[in-house]
């Protein structure tokens, strides 16, 4: 067995800068919604405190199997909430071609995917953020919408230092969830265990990137807030039984018919936002193809000497 390449989370981010990881997203979508990329339903493993999960995927040359875990109570202890490895094979003859950090690569791919659905979606003369939820995963949909030329915006977290901490970094200002509410892209990266997006809290024009509705029983909008917008999802089988879509569906408010996936609208298939004065929603429950794309740019970055790798022997 060769020596397989071993990519931390550093070197992962090092690998990839934002904008990369935002065009190697975009294509993941797009040969995705073509057929070119395959993608098997996720699997959940449930343990008392959390969940592993199981994420595989082919295309451009690899097949992935993504194990990461989501167990909220981590933080407590000083753990992050998720942790795993992203499994990198050639797909033409199973060759073992290395392991990646998870928690970079979903880093990455939810900011990338939110600065997406943003250029997609949201009115063209939309330029400010706001975002709700400054974790890890928040940070990163702001660095890539910053990336993507959206700004300024306003960074609201319950811990005001996260908030204060994003503001800074991007020149941004820390302010109110009723603040980051009024811009014109707005981005919830919350745990989702209770909404922060209010029916009446809607304006006209805006455009939703909801990422934290990760599983059932979680949401971050009100049901009324979800039925009042006009929706759209990276997945349409996940996103009606583990996110933001789940509670309307449930409550049979919404169905197939309503819902747009992102590929079909970058494929050409469907149209996007029809009006400045729509109301979007964009549901992002996390693909696997979107960990393949940014794999894939991580492998192609070390090929050319750009990402630094130790190596581990089968």
């Amino acid at each position: 067995m060769p020596e397989i390449p071993v990519f931390d989370y550093d070197s992962v981010l090092a690998a990839v800068s934002p904008a990369e990881a935002i065009d190697a997203v975009r294509n993941g979508f797009v040969q995705f919604a073509s057929g070119e990329w395959a993608m098997p339903p996720k699997l959940y493993l449930d343990v008392p405190n959390g969940d592993f999960r199981a994420m595989p995927a082919k295309g451009g040359g690899l097949a992935i199997l993504k194990w990461v875990t989501s167990f909220p109570g981590n933080p407590a202890s000083g753990l992050p909430v998720v942790m795993g490895v992203v499994c990198v094979s050639s797909s033409d003859d199973g060759e073992p071609l290395g392991l990646v950090d998870a928690r970079a690569v979903t880093a990455l791919r939810t900011g990338a995917v939110a600065a997406i659905a943003a250029q997609e979606l949201a009115r063209e003369d939309a330029r400010n953020v706001g975002i709700i939820g400054c974790g890890v995963y928040g940070a990163w949909a702001a660095r890539c919408l910053a990336a993507a030329e959206y700004g300024p915006g306003v960074c609201f977290d319950p811990d005001p230092d996260a908030a204060g901490a994003l503001a800074g970094e991007l020149g941004w200002e820390a302010g109110s969830r009723e603040e980051a509410l009024e811009q014109d892209v707005v981005t919830c990266v919350t745990p989702g265990h209770e909404p922060v997006v209010h029916a009446p809290e809607l304006r006209p024009g805006v455009h939703l990137n909801m990422l934290g509705a990760d599983g059932p029983g979680k949401a971050e909008a009100e049901v009324e807030a979800v039925v009042r917008c006009r929706l759209f999802c990276d997945e349409w089988a996940q996103a009606s039984h583990g996110g933001e879509l789940t509670g309307a569906v449930a409550a049979g408010v919404v169905d197939r018919e309503r819902v747009t996936e992102l590929g079909d609208v970058l494929t050409g298939r469907a149209p996007g936002r029809e009006s400045a004065e729509e109301m979007t929603l964009f549901d992002s429950t996390g693909l696997a193809i979107q960990d393949l794309a940014i794999c894939q740019a991580v492998m192609h970055a070390h090929r050319q000497g750009a990402a630094r790798a130790q190596t581990v022997r089968l």
